[in-house]
């Protein structure tokens, strides 16, 4: 089950934590760093020994070692990458998903930044879906 280099990068640089993420339903790079390396440390350590984060390689290393993975590591790599491109995916669509509260409560609002703040301060109301996004982005 080979997943696309981006992600599995991503995974891998976030190959070492995932206790950590705040009120996001997502999780940070830095997070997954965290979260990886206490449950894939083992296996990093006895399969990939020596290895850089560069280029895939240990997401590689572990792709390939997957029947010796522990358990618990494939499951956290599974459940990191997929946070992560729920991060992705809610970053690249907020202006979309959001547009219509962007409209109502935040018109004239100049930069991103700035729309993002408008936004965030007004959580009780934006929609859900556009809080939701703009949680799952990890903006608050």
């Amino acid at each position: 089950m080979r997943k696309g280099p981006k992600l599995i990068g991503a995974a891998a640089i976030a190959l070492i934590a995932w206790t950590g993420a705040a009120k996001a339903d997502t999780i940070s790079y830095a997070d997954a760093i965290t979260v990886l390396a206490k449950d894939c440390g083992a296996d990093i350590r006895k399969f990939c020994k020596g290895m850089n984060l560069g280029n895939n390689r240990i997401a590689d290393c572990l792709a390939q070692n997957s029947a010796k993975v522990s358990p618990t590591c494939t499951t956290t790599l599974a459940s990191v990458a997929a946070s992560i491109q729920k991060r992705e995916q809610a970053q690249s669509s907020y202006k979309k998903v959001c547009a219509t509260d962007m409209a109502r409560r935040c018109n004239g609002v100049k930069g991103d930044g700035y729309i993002l703040a408008c936004l965030a301060g007004k959580t009780k109301t934006v929609s859900n879906q556009c809080s939701q996004t703009i949680s799952d982005a990890g903006w608050r």
